[in-house]
């Protein structure tokens, strides 16, 4: 059941609020639909108005993430007149919302992939937005000339987003600190600058 539009009842954000907050106390698979109807002062009935099961409950809480992490990235790269740039942008942002939003980074990274539903979720269809936008930043590169005419959009995007991931998995997992501009300009600098001397 995905929701379209402006349509947001106050019980509906009632609800994924509530689920949030308990996100970042507890494992998703500890947390009951009663915890949550409790945490978000409604009835448990309510919670299946609006979301199939708890699972369908975390995708759409992701997807609201999503959303709003895409329009950020969006907003962002609208005002960077080049490719490098943009991707630059695209890599520090990545992993500033990683970072600053930690619950949903884990449940991204470590949970919801094992999961074949999932793939069938809006949240996922947001993620393949963010890697189109990125691999359509890199095919305007190579047709203005700013990447070389033989790169793999396709692989390209693959090192990328698979730095950006790389680089803070462990920061995730283990609650440590990240020095997010150190690491971006790291990635971005190695990507278009190679390290062969």
């Amino acid at each position: 059941m995905r929701h379209k539009g402006n349509t947001n009842p106050p019980g509906r954000i009632k609800i994924m609020t509530a689920f949030s907050r308990l996100m970042a106390q507890k494992d998703f698979h500890s947390i009951t639909t009663a915890e949550i109807a409790g945490n978000a002062a409604v009835t448990e009935g309510l919670i299946y108005k609006y979301f199939k099961d708890k699972k369908d409950l975390l995708y759409q809480v992701l997807n609201q993430h999503f959303l709003e992490f895409q329009a950020k990235i969006q907003d962002r790269i609208a005002h960077a007149p080049s490719c490098i740039e943009q991707i630059g942008i695209l890599i520090f942002s990545s992993l500033e919302s990683y970072i600053e939003n930690r619950v949903f980074s884990r449940i991204l990274l470590l949970e919801v992939r094992n999961s074949l539903a999932f793939f069938d979720s809006g949240a996922y269809e947001m993620v393949r937005e963010y890697s189109r936008t990125l691999l359509e930043i890199i095919e305007t590169g190579i047709r203005n000339g700013e990447l070389k005419p033989d790169v793999d959009a396709v692989i390209l995007r693959k090192v990328i987003l698979g730095a950006i991931e790389h680089a803070c998995l462990g920061e995730i997992i283990f609650d440590k600190e990240l020095d997010i501009e150190r690491m971006s300009t790291g990635i971005a600098k190695i990507v278009f600058n190679g390290v062969k001397a």
